[in-house]
């Protein structure tokens, strides 16, 4: 599920439930989790910083980035998952 609107980048609005096995839709207007405003790039650091149990150097290395990316990234995640800002990149 897209967190965020593809044309203007603000967070998307879940307004309908559907079940693939029986058809049925429940329409409202839904709350998202934390996880889901995180965008593609950003989950993707959080994978790896999970499986490297928050090792910065084992992130540096399997990402490919240096320190400061990495705590950039990581301040980045954090202010997403505080109050919803951050970049979008």
């Amino acid at each position: 599920m897209i967190g965020n609107c593809p044309v203007c980048g603000k967070e998307m609005n879940v307004t309908a439930l559907d079940c693939s096995n029986c058809d049925t839709t429940i329409t409202g207007s839904f709350s998202r989790d934390k996880f889901s405003r995180l965008n593609e790039k950003q989950l993707k650091f959080v994978e790896v910083f999970i499986k490297s149990r928050g090792n910065i150097k084992e992130v540096e290395r399997e990402m490919g980035i240096s320190y400061p990316t990495v705590r950039s990234r990581l301040d980045e995640v954090v202010d997403v998952l505080q109050d919803g800002s951050g970049e979008s990149s």
